[in-house]
């Protein structure tokens, strides 16, 4: 049962990632289409692995490996959701000057020994 199990969680794993794969590589989607697309597909693939791989609601008492997995998600979330977000904020702050501009900046902060 467990081979079994694990051999299916392996090809589903290789399907959703030659998915992705081939829609990328042939240009098949575009812009927000492509984004959605392997958006849910990296959604679908993290469900198999955790169904299939780590076990997640296989145990007796699933809720303390069900509570873990929630606050390693809402870290996770913290540090990605907070990566973009300032990432997102350099770049609305740096738009609005000329690459000599950014430059010139770019120079004056290393200069301070930012």
């Amino acid at each position: 049962m467990t081979l079994t199990k694990y051999i299916v969680g392996f090809v589903l794993s290789l399907l959703l990632t030659l998915t992705a794969f081939f829609l990328v590589e042939n240009d098949l989607l575009s812009g927000g289409a492509l984004i959605w697309t392997l958006g849910v597909l990296a959604l679908v693939q993290m469900i198999v692995q955790l169904a299939y791989f780590l076990h997640l609601g296989d145990e007796l008492r699933p809720r303390y490996k069900l509570a873990s997995f929630s606050f390693m998600t809402g870290i996770l979330l913290i540090i990605v959701v907070g990566s973009i977000w300032i990432m997102d904020n350099l770049n609305y702050n740096m738009m609005e000057m000329s690459p000599q501009q950014k430059t010139d900046y770019m120079n004056t902060q290393r200069d301070k020994g930012f």
